[in-house]
Order: structure tokens, then C-alpha cells, then sequence
């Protein structure tokens, strides 16, 4: 069976190193109102937007250059019936070089198809990752949700 988790992938001109460095920026791509650690292995933070979601993330893998996976702790969603949907998925952010290109991959393993919030979230999951993080990698300005 093919696998149905979210996934999407872009290439960009920048290095490794920069893309790497843009991940795990994460107020500068996905929200301003993340708060705590978010460029070390078993960093912790947490990410909120209105009263619609809240999650709370661990980073599980941290290789310079190459892999950032994160795993979601706890989550809260006030449009679903599950209120914890993505409890225990994790988020992978893959990046290599590929010619002259360096190309991210994203996974979120477990948001999958069966999942309530599938569409939407794997509509914002596309907007944040190709659009806003695509753009801070590549000119340095992402645009991430802004502070309430």
C-alpha cells in the first residue's frame, strides 16, 4: 500500500547549511508565537495559533546540514472531534544536495488521509513549508503567522 502520510518537497539555490539554519528557524517561517528551543536535539517548544491549535513538539533528530525530525508531544485542536489528532506523529525535514540544487523534503508521518484535519491541515502544511519556509531559505524573509 503506498504510503499516505503529508509530504511535499521543494529545491532552493542555498546550501545545506542554510536550509538547515531556516528550519529550525521557526518563528521566522511557521509562527511568531512559538515559544522555547528550536535549533537543538531534545529542544522543546511549544506552537499555538488563536484558540484553533496548540502543540507541543520535541526535536529528536538534529544533523547539521542533513535532518531535523521533530515529534509532537502533546496537540489540541478545537475543530475536531479528536481533539489530539497529531499526538505522537513526527515531523521530518530532509535535506540534500542534488546537483547545483539542494532540495528539502518534508514528511508528516502520521497526518494521513484517515485523519479529520487532513485537508486543512495538510493545506497549511503546504503554505508554510513551499511557501514561507521556501522564502526564508531562499531571500531570508519567511512569513510566518504573526504574534496575537
Amino acid at each position: 500500500m503506498k504510503d499516505q502520510d503529508f509530504t511535499t518537497s521543494f529545491s532552493v539555490d542555498q546550501t545545506p547549511e542554510e536550509a538547515f539554519d531556516a528550519i529550525n528557524n521557526v518563528r521566522g517561517w511557521w509562527s511568531e508565537e512559538v515559544e522555547g528551543s528550536t535549533n537543538q536535539l531534545g529542544g522543546e517548544f511549544t506552537y499555538h495559533y488563536k484558540d484553533v491549535h496548540r502543540c507541543r513538539i520535541t526535536i529528536t533528530e538534529f544533523v547539521p546540514g542533513k535532518k531535523v525530525v521533530w515529534r509532537v508531544l502533546d496537540n489540541y485542536f478545537d475543530f475536531t472531534e479528536d481533539k489530539s489528532e497529531w499526538k505522537g506523529t513526527e515531523i521530518s525535514f530532509e535535506i540534500a544536495r542534488k546537483g547545483e540544487k539542494t532540495e528539502i523534503r518534508f514528511a508528516h508521518l502520521g497526518l494521513v488521509p484517515e485523519y479529520e484535519c487532513f485537508d486543512v491541515c495538510s493545506n497549511a502544511w503546504g503554505s508554510y513549508i513551499n511557501g514561507s519556509l521556501r522564502s526564508l531559505i531562499a531571500t531570508g524573509k519567511g512569513k510566518p503567522n504573526p504574534k496575537e
